[in-house]
């Protein structure tokens, strides 16, 4: 009975608000706090500036968008990309330039390991790129990385 109300309960969570998204069960590999909002179906609500300058950057320090559970890794790493603008305030355009540094995780498929998706941006109008970091086995609380601008809810 427990269980069919549980279930109850997060079907009527999950179709009562399209614009939130809840975290997968809290366990290892998880570090979020705060309930992630959807702009649309393929861009988060991105409110929060990160003030630490390798956040995202660098291969030790990825953006934890998780999803590996629920096989929405791929579109979270794009609901991601898709909300961040450069410095100059105009759309980022970006690719998967890869895989790459294999990590430790408790949601790994195989022996407990994952890897992070690593992709290059550019913002419209340059010829600048920067790389990013994503880590789709693990989640945490998602911050704009450091430089970088977030798309506004309309």
């Amino acid at each position: 009975m427990k269980k069919i109300m549980a279930s109850i309960a997060v079907i009527t969570i999950s179709c009562s608000s399209k614009k939130t998204i809840t975290t997968e069960d809290k366990g290892t590999g998880d570090t979020r706090t705060k309930t992630v909002e959807l702009i649309d179906h393929s861009t988060y609500l991105l409110t929060e500036q990160s003030d630490d300058k390798t956040y995202g950057y660098n291969q030790s320090n990825p953006i934890k968008v998780g999803g590996v559970k629920t096989q929405e890794g791929p579109l979270n790493e794009r609901r991601f990309l898709n909300a961040l603008f450069g410095p100059s305030d105009k759309k980022m355009t970006y690719f998967r330039a890869g895989s790459c540094c294999p990590f430790k995780t408790p949601n790994g498929f195989i022996n407990n390991s994952g890897m992070l998706d690593r992709y290059r941006l550019t913002e419209i109008g340059t010829k600048d790129t920067i790389d990013i970091y994503i880590n789709m086995y693990d989640t945490g609380d998602l911050k704009i990385p450091f430089g970088l601008k977030a798309k506004e809810k309309e």
